[in-house]
């Protein structure tokens, strides 16, 4: 007969193997955001270091680095709204933690395409808090200028929506989809 001891015991080491498992299982998730963040800081501030506002390097050609600043939304819609942006920001990232942990599925590109939302979220977020905009420097042809941030949130979406579009729904079944080196399975929420 088992004894309150040994159950709880075994309660308590069934806890942490699913902790275990559960962090082992983000870690690409968090390091693909880490790096993300990383750079896209690194090379805000190295702009902002190397370029007066509003100069390019080179000075003309279809790609350069141009060092602007952002006070809206993407392509400056909304510009001078820093609070309604950094809460909308927060929501953001609050609904892609709540999407990941409701349907996030177990395979790379399921992992790589939250990370890559989230580093991009939170490197414009930290922006906005710091310094109430957002440093700009990549500068193509006829775009607005943007950063690393915002290019991994393009990515981000587009590699979310390529994945919805080949596989319907976001997540594969079993924890070990990972390991199939295939397409996710089709099933339910992972």
């Amino acid at each position: 007969m088992e004894t309150d001891s040994a159950r709880t015991t075994g309660a308590a080491d069934g806890r942490f193997r699913g902790f275990v498992r559960e962090a082992r299982a983000a870690l690409p998730i968090v390091l693909v955001m880490a790096v993300t963040f990383a750079a896209d800081q690194i090379s805000k501030y190295v702009a902002r270091e190397s370029l007066r506002l509003g100069e390019s390097w080179p000075p003309t050609g279809f790609f350069r680095f141009t060092y602007g600043t952002n006070s809206g939304t993407a392509f400056g819609l909304f510009p001078d709204q820093t609070v309604l942006l950094t809460i909308a920001s927060v929501a953001a990232i609050g609904f892609i933690i709540y999407f990941h942990r409701m349907y996030g599925g177990h395979d790379w590109i399921s992992k790589l395409t939250i990370g890559l939302l989230l580093g991009g979220a939170f490197g414009n977020l930290l922006d906005r808090v710091v310094a109430g905009e957002v440093t700009d420097f990549i500068d193509v042809g006829p775009w607005p200028i943007f950063n690393i941030a915002d290019s991994s949130i393009v990515v981000g979406i587009t590699a979310l929506v390529v994945r919805l579009a080949l596989w319907g729904n976001f997540g594969a079944e079993g924890e070990d989809a990972d390991e199939g080196g295939g397409a996710p399975s089709e099933g339910g929420r992972a």
